[in-house]
């Protein structure tokens, strides 16, 4: 399976199963699908493939022209590097196979917040139930739940959640110090993110911070009246003023690396690129800006006619940031984020985050959810810290959640990046975690083709016409 497309001037084709990329030019481009549709007919000889294509072509090109196309484009195939075959797919059971261990933690240390964001799927911090705060009680019983069910995993990550955890600061700290006092003693080694919306970020929550957050997520949406809109206080007043100069200082305070400023983009604000070249243009490097997640009904939502332009935003924004690294002002965005060379190992290929067997969320009272868009929602309850998982099937539903087992990611080319989406998200617009929320899966595979185009201009710049290869079958966990 190849996928192919034209961006800022280059010919990208994508072999999906191999990972490999190639650009290519006019002839090339246009001759592949006639070949891989004979290749998949079952010709492989060289010369019977010349033969075939030019009775099947109808093109400008002379015939010599076309055999030299024809014999670069075998090539390929032969060294594996086009029209590969999907050898994961036989082996899939075997993934599923054993124990999971949890390798991961969102921890709601605050069911409470002091914004009163439109879009906010908890409901303002509430997760349509009681508002309240974890205890240091209740921290610590995640962190042993943590380490007793993560097996011979070392490495373990938790993350900070709410509403908003800088209300429940004290607690925060107390479970990063319980967590480091167990490390030695367990051979693990906990990596804390924390996510806040900065209203009550200061010089003491920045300081531990930049000491023990391996990552920090810095909650904005971009422009001043955009943000406003969405991401307004209790009282009605807007959060940009209060929350931009502790950012700035945030992200400066951590050279610029392992933070996030990440907002939503809504109906509201479809030209959204310009969110994001806004924060870049305020001197952060690391941004996220991501498609709100929202019922057709709700005003703010995006919708399926919406799809053309904002897809003409990414192409605009990934344009942009060609223009911007020649002139030495680059930044990340992370939807545009994929290393070609290596990336996640096959099996988070294949079914993504780990949500409700690998990772879990856990809510101030210590309820254990698959993940933060879950709780609330008492079919997916699968336990408790004190008891641990008492409902092994909702873990095991989750486990046999792969791009295999998803109708709509078979014959999608960007399947090996998205890991076949998010799990709620087909949940909510569904009724089953085995769906595809289209609109989200439209964006994708727009990012994807940005990402790889970005990735080509960097790597050989204008003008380059020959193949590139890049494995993406050598990876580690």
């Amino acid at each position: 399976m190849i996928h192919q497309f034209k961006s800022e001037g280059y010919n990208i084709i994508l072999d999906v199963n191999s990972g490999s990329v190639h650009v290519v030019d006019d002839l090339v481009y246009d001759l592949v699908k006639t070949v891989e549709a004979i290749y998949e007919g079952g010709v492989t000889d060289v010369d019977t493939m010349k033969a075939a294509v030019n009775v099947a072509g109808d093109m400008t090109a002379t015939e010599e022209e076309v055999d030299e196309a024809v014999e670069e484009i075998m090539e390929l195939a032969k060294a594996g590097k086009l029209f590969s075959k999907d050898v994961y797919e036989p082996y899939i059971d075997k993934f599923k196979e054993g124990k999971h261990y949890v390798k991961a933690l969102c921890l709601h240390i605050a069911h409470d917040c002091n914004l009163a964001c439109k879009y906010c799927f908890a409901s303002e911090g509430e997760y349509h139930g009681d508002r309240g705060l974890m205890s240091l009680e209740v921290g610590k019983k995640a962190i042993d739940f943590l380490i007793r069910e993560s097996g011979s995993h070392v490495n373990l990550e938790v993350d900070f959640f709410g509403g908003e955890p800088t209300l429940n600061f004290d607690v925060v700290k107390g479970i990063v110090e319980y967590g480091r006092s167990l490390e030695k003693e367990h051979n693990k080694k906990f990596r804390f993110t924390l996510t806040t919306n900065g209203i009550l970020l200061n010089d003491e929550i920045q300081e531990f911070a930049n000491k023990e957050m391996h990552n920090v997520v810095l909650s904005i949406d971009g422009r001043k009246e955009v943000n406003d809109r969405m991401r307004p206080g209790r009282g009605g007043q807007g959060s940009y003023d209060i929350i931009i100069p502790k950012f700035i200082k945030m992200a400066e305070s951590r050279n610029q690396m392992n933070y996030y400023v990440r907002g939503t983009y809504t109906h509201y604000n479809m030209d959204f690129s310009e969110d994001v070249l806004h924060l870049a243009d305020l001197g952060f490097e690391q941004i996220s800006v991501e498609p709100v997640v929202a019922q057709p009904t709700d005003d703010y939502a995006l919708k399926k006619e919406d799809l053309p332009y904002l897809k003409e935003q990414y192409d605009k924004l990934a344009h942009e940031m060609i223009i911007r690294r020649k002139n030495g002002k680059p930044f990340n965005f992370f939807h545009f984020m994929i290393d070609l060379s290596g990336g996640p190992c096959v099996y988070k290929r294949l079914s993504g985050c780990g949500s409700g067997c690998e990772y879990m969320a856990v809510t101030p009272w210590g309820d254990l959810y698959p993940c933060h868009q879950f709780v609330g929602n008492e079919k997916f309850l699968m336990g408790n810290v004190d008891t641990g998982v008492t409902r092994p099937e909702i873990a095991e539903k989750f486990s046999a959640c792969n791009v295999y087992q998803k109708p709509a990611c078979r014959d999608c080319f960007a399947r090996f990046y998205c890991s076949g989406g998010c799990a709620a998200n087909s949940y909510n617009f569904h009724g089953n975690i085995l769906d595809a929320y289209e609109v989200g899966c439209e964006l994708e595979r727009k990012r994807v083709e940005c990402a790889i185009m970005l990735k080509v201009a960097e790597n050989f710049g204008e003008g380059f016409e020959d193949s590139v290869n890049t494995d993406e079958n050598a990876s580690s966990d």
